[in-house]
């Protein structure tokens, strides 16, 4: 009995080294969190707040008529934009059907695992 005491009593130096290491990795990913943005690009915080004053002010001005009609619609959006407020703002970062390469649609993923399930595949 002795002998199990002895061994688990070599233990509580290792036990508070990897505590001590584990509240050290804790205390330093929480204290330098910017670290993980070093090298990244920044973009101009006026550039943004010039966009978005645009398509809030697009926004107040259509809120303010009645709807439009459908065929108003589709000749306000005919540009390639999303929609008659936002236009083409930030559309090379939306995912769309020309930029999405080989991307499978839930149609197709569906239909996909209900082959894999029936055994058709």
């Amino acid at each position: 009995m002795k002998k199990v005491g002895f061994s688990l009593s070599m233990l509580r130096p290792v036990r508070f080294v990897i505590v001590a290491i584990v509240c050290t990795v804790l205390f330093f990913s929480n204290a330098f969190p910017v670290a993980a943005a070093v090298g990244t690009k920044t973009s101009d915080p006026r550039e943004a707040t010039t966009q978005l004053l645009e398509t809030q002010k697009r926004t107040d001005e259509a809120s303010a008529k009645p709807p439009l009609s459908a065929e108003d619609q589709i000749e306000a959006t005919k540009g390639g934009g999303l929609n008659e407020i936002q236009g083409t703002a930030d559309i090379e970062k939306q995912k769309r059907p020309e930029n999405s390469g080989n991307a499978e649609t839930v149609e197709d993923e569906v239909k996909n695992l209900l082959d894999k399930v029936t055994g058709k595949r």
